[in-house]
């Protein structure tokens, strides 16, 4: 009777090479990939994050100024020297001291502003190493008279609660460049720039025309031609 042998088949020592090496070659070629594209998820993130803050900040700006018409806030000091103020007046300095949401923090030694809290942690108060509180600087002009109820040019900059955490002078936009902070991510780094700059008339009823002609920018001649 003829036994049959059964023979255990031996792999070829080649084959189980070249799985490992082929497993190798698929794990570097994942790492390429992953760098590659790594950068732009990132951008991506930051560029919605930053997207964010800059709404925010818009809608500060927003909230701080129908305040202010509505006369539900106080106005901010109104000064007679110079009608452009986003590149005259400096930007805030100092220790940030903020008690209460929706109010004006402490007095700063310069005069020309004041900066106002908005809580957006929902904690009740601005703090300085809080990345979603915003603060309004506000400041305004009028050549002819401080009182508010004459009506005013409003100028504000919106910035990060936690860029004052280091007590030192913030950034702001001047006569030679713009220092506001993108909403593309590559501004995210840019943390003592204003998020916002803006200016806007605010009248009361007491404004008239000639006030508002007077307080235009770049036309000296104004008030003759308006009165």
């Amino acid at each position: 009777m003829t036994q049959l042998k059964l023979q255990r088949i031996q792999p070829h020592s080649g084959e189980a090479g070249f799985t490992i090496i082929e497993s190798l070659i698929a794990i570097i070629v994942v790492g390429i990939l992953l760098t590659a594209i790594a950068p732009v998820i990132v951008l991506s993130v930051g560029t919605r994050v930053q997207s964010k803050r800059v709404e925010l900040a818009t809608q500060a700006a927003k909230t701080y100024i129908d305040g202010v018409t509505s006369g539900s806030i106080e106005s901010p000091p109104i000064t007679q020297k110079d009608s452009n103020l986003i590149a005259q007046v400096n930007a805030p300095s100092g220790n940030l001291n903020c008690k209460t949401d929706n109010e004006y923090c402490s007095s700063p030694k310069d005069k020309t502003y004041q900066v106002y809290c908005l809580d957006g942690s929902g904690d009740g108060t601005c703090k300085k190493d809080d990345p979603k509180d915003m603060l309004v600087q506000a400041f305004a002009y009028n050549p002819s008279t401080d009182e508010a109820n004459s009506g005013y040019r409003l100028g504000i900059r919106v910035y990060r609660a936690d860029a004052f955490k280091d007590g030192k002078s913030l950034e702001k936009s001047d006569d030679k460049k713009k220092a506001t902070q993108s909403s593309f991510s590559g501004a995210i780094s840019k943390l003592k720039a204003p998020l916002l700059e803006m200016t806007t008339d605010i009248a009361s009823r007491n404004t008239t025309f000639a006030d508002f002609c007077s307080r235009l920018e770049n036309n000296k001649n104004t008030n003759s031609q308006c009165k």
